[in-house]
């Protein structure tokens, strides 16, 4: 049997101790969370100690962040949320890690119980010592069971390994220009900005408030109520949708694991097995969701490139040095990003530049504002590529 210790059948008996420990008792629906925490803090660390950022280097950027928080506000016409200050929180990559994956563990999770969903053919009660290692039945009920276990590990490893990632590269708590749960707190990576000074041997003041401004901008804009709820709901159906595809993988590759022959049939043709993957909704959903994170993205940028001219003397070698970074193959943007169908590359980065000229170059600078006044104003794809047609939607141009 599967589940003893019947030295004949040692890799049933493997599988099944494997089963109990990672399946079974208190805190097991987690597991594919703290998979996730454990191998983005060893991808974010490089497998070392995470850095403590110095207490002094806190307090310079909250002096920044006044200067900041003033012209922001004066550029974009948004007071801080709620009418107080933001304050700033230095963490090293390895926290930051943690912090990402706890802000969109809910989005997260809805995919890890699509993926369970798929894989639940087998009773997660299952009795594994009757399982008869002999019998086509048992093996696949076997199989099934150790999908509907593992599957969520491996997937929070994936979730894992992007946010490691993502926290090497990441300046503050805006990496992506998606919303993060309601705070006054905003997280900076002061080791991160560090390096980037001195890679580009920029003054290390000067990139720090250019973070500052940039954080604080994305900040307003993406704590207005109708754009907040706009990306949260989009977010949600990419997820939903994202979800439901991987439950129909799971489901497919489950129908075969009692039928060597279409299993092998499955497996052979991965086009057909991965044709659930990117539906036309789905593929609508991210359309919009790329296209309204690409045009806020070049307005935070806009807006931080126009500050930093007044208050840096470099704001030339700032703005080609940011731009060079975010067109740089990130791999943990795109690997983070693309869990929502977002994409975040070259092409997205210089088409939201090229939208906020044409913006500029037909209504001038206070329409750009206009992008975050509400939420029925945020540009469909078409829009984004097209300037002008949003402009002439939302009554800016005859």
């Amino acid at each position: 049997m599967f589940g003893s210790s019947d030295s004949d059948n040692p890799m049933g008996g493997l599988l099944g101790d494997l089963l109990k420990v990672i399946g079974s008792g208190p805190g097991a629906g987690d597991s594919w969370f703290e998979a996730a925490r454990t191998l983005a803090f060893g991808v974010a660390t490089d497998g070392g100690q995470d850095e403590n950022p110095d207490p002094l280097v806190r307090i310079a950027f909250e002096e920044l962040a006044r200067v900041a928080e003033l012209h922001v506000a004066d550029a974009t016409g948004i007071a801080s949320p709620g009418g107080g200050g933001v304050s700033f929180e230095a963490v090293g990559p390895g926290q930051w890690s943690f912090r990402v994956l706890e802000a969109y563990r809910p989005v997260l999770k809805s995919m890890v119980d699509a993926q369970q969903q798929g894989a639940a053919a087998v009773p997660a009660s299952m009795d594994l010592s009757e399982l008869d290692p002999d019998d086509a039945g048992g093996l696949s009920g076997l199989l099934g069971q150790f999908a509907l276990t593992l599957g969520p590990v491996f997937l929070g490893m994936q979730f894992g390994s992007a946010a490691g990632h993502l926290a090497r590269r990441a300046f503050g708590q805006y990496a992506l220009p998606l919303p993060w749960p309601e705070s006054p707190t905003l997280l900076l990576v002061p080791g991160n900005v560090a390096r980037f000074a001195e890679d580009w041997s920029l003054p290390l003041q000067e990139v720090q408030l250019w973070v500052c401004l940039r954080e604080l901008t994305m900040h307003a804009v993406l704590t207005r109520p109708g754009v907040r709820a706009s990306l949260t709901t989009l977010l949600g159906d990419a997820s939903a949708h994202a979800a439901a595809a991987q439950r129909s993988i799971v489901e497919r590759l489950g129908d075969g694991l009692g039928n060597p022959a279409a299993l092998e049939d499955a497996l052979g043709d991965p086009e057909a097995l991965l044709s659930d993957l990117i539906s036309p909704e789905q593929q609508n959903i991210s359309s919009a969701l790329t296209a309204q994170t690409t045009a806020i993205g070049a307005y935070v940028d806009h807006v931080t490139a126009g500050i930093a001219e007044t208050l840096t003397s470099s704001p030339a070698a700032l703005r080609e040095a940011w731009y060079r970074y975010r067109i740089e193959e990130g791999k943990g943007e795109q690997a983070f990003a693309g869990l929502f169908g977002l994409n975040v590359g070259q092409d997205e980065v210089d088409r939201g530049r090229t939208f906020v000229t044409g913006v500029v170059e037909r209504a001038g600078e206070d329409a750009l504002a206009r992008l975050w006044g509400d939420e029925l104003d945020l540009p469909t794809p078409a829009e984004v590529d097209a300037p002008g047609l949003w402009l002439a939607r939302i009554g800016l141009l005859d």
